[in-house]
């Protein structure tokens, strides 16, 4: 007789207490009441699925519900404490405790995520941020930043923000390393989006290149937001985790913080940024303005890196490459370029009076402060023509980017592709078959999902006009 098939293995947990960590301070009774309310108006459900994104360093999927899932019954509570606020976890995920003590770092992200989602929440409901122009957009980045003490005064130039994929190849994650390797020499810091690949590769290396220079005190900086981190979790090495309130503010936070950014292979999230950044450069209001940008990768990732060259220079005309450099497997040349960067942008700050650890000069069209909710009906009423102006146009093709990650990691855009099928994306003809290409590069190259999952499925169709 046959046996039924098994009841699948139930990971292991723990439950404990953990007691107040150093960066968070005293919540009031109100805003631990919001945090244990689990109803629509309530903190619960957000500060749950950040939490459990932290409890699962490690766990290897891109689909955000998998991590839901496989912990179905873990609980968080906050508790209002005589010493500060603790945190009762009841099924956390076993691995994230040794010896039945949670390890340090996970503990100190844990508290990180209390503390955005309570002063973000507080800050909005309370008024403080003018969230309907482009002036107090900025200062909302700026305040969630400063709160959660990132922002470094009387301290130099020095931080790098590293984009590219999670889902990337070995030799390309292996290049990753070498280059923050050769960052951490010459004493930079690294900021990512917090996630695995060529979001943690940087960091992993950077820590030898810190550790060789016997240099402490190192940032090793993860910026996220609520819609992304169930998907990629935050990396071991993270020891600055800022979860901002939504893509544009998180994606601005960068900008605004970031020395020099370095683009490393990636797929449909990496297109967005490269795009964002540049619908910023090409305004006219920011013409002089240095800003330190490099796309690299090994020998093997040259023709990823002539692809992404070649769909700028015909979106946004040849004068598009003049923003950045094209570096093939050489970490050393790129650490170079960005420490000559550096020094640039803090002559520039100097002259110009500008703070070291926030870019107040640079200006970020409106446009692409708001945040962009990919409906099927926004994702089809894109304007995906060159007759406007360029870094118009570079926003509303970071837009169209921004609608297929969520059609693949963010919960919401993949339940309406379920419940109405892919996104439709429209626009000039030679365009979108150029954006049809490279989309089918990412795809073939596997860079839509991790290796190893389920097929990719697009998540939208672009029609040629």
């Amino acid at each position: 007789m046959n046996n039924p098939d098994p009841s699948p293995i139930r990971p292991l947990t723990v439950s404990a207490r953990l007691g107040p960590a150093s960066g968070l301070d005293v919540l009031s009774r109100q805003e631990v009441a919001r945090l244990r309310d689990a109803s629509a108006g309530g903190l619960h459900q957000l500060l749950r699925s950040c939490a459990l994104a932290v409890l699962t360093q490690g766990l290897v999927t891109d689909d955000p519900r998998a991590a839901s899932e496989m912990h179905a019954d873990f609980e968080i509570q906050v508790l209002q404490q005589d010493r500060g606020v603790g945190l009762e976890l009841i099924n956390a995920p076993a691995h994230a405790f040794v010896d039945g003590k949670i390890i340090r770092g996970i503990n100190e992200l844990l508290f990180a995520v209390v503390r955005d989602i309570v002063f973000v929440s507080t800050q909005i409901e309370a008024g403080s941020f003018d969230l309907d122009n482009s002036v107090g957009i900025t200062h909302a980045v700026f305040d969630i930043l400063r709160n959660a003490r990132v922002l470094r005064a009387n301290v130099a130039p020095n931080l790098v923000v590293c984009w590219g994929g999670h889902s990337i190849s070995r030799y390309e994650y292996d290049y990753t390393k070498h280059v923050g390797y050769q960052l951490g020499l010459r004493d930079l810091d690294i900021c990512t989006g917090c996630g695995p690949g060529a979001m943690k590769g940087p960091m992993k290396g950077a820590t030898i290149g810190h550790a060789k220079q016997r240099r402490s005190k190192n940032r090793y900086i993860g910026i996220t937001e609520p819609g992304i981190i169930a998907a990629e979790s935050p990396n071991p090495i993270v020891n600055n985790l800022i979860i901002m309130p939504d893509i544009e503010k998180r994606l601005e936070a960068f900008v605004r913080t970031a020395h020099a950014i370095i683009v490393f292979p990636g797929g449909v999230g990496t297109a967005e940024e490269i795009l964002y950044l540049l619908g910023i450069m090409l305004h006219p209001a920011n013409a002089g303005i240095p800003y330190p940008l490099i796309f690299t990768g090994p020998s093997e990732s040259a023709a990823y890196f002539e692809q992404i060259d070649r769909f700028l220079r015909l979106a946004l005309g040849d004068e598009v490459a003049s923003h950045y450099q094209i570096i093939i497997d050489d970490p050393g040349q790129v650490a170079r370029q960005v420490a000559k960067g550096v020094e640039r942008v803090r002559k520039y700050r100097l002259e110009s009076g500008d703070a070291f650890f926030f870019n107040w000069a640079i200006s970020i069209d409106e446009s692409l402060q708001h945040p962009f909710h990919p409906t099927h009906e926004a994702m089809a009423s894109l304007n995906l023509h060159r007759e406007q102006p360029r870094h118009e146009f570079a926003a509303d093709l970071r837009r169209a980017f921004s609608g297929i990650v969520a059609g693949n990691v963010k919960i919401e855009g993949m339940r309406a592709i379920e419940q109405h099928g892919p996104f439709l994306i429209r626009g000039d003809d030679k365009i979108m078959q150029a954006l049809d290409d490279l989309l089918a590069g990412f795809v073939s190259q596997q860079r839509m999902k991790l290796p190893g999952t389920a097929a990719y499925v697009p998540c939208y169709r672009v029609i040629h006009d």
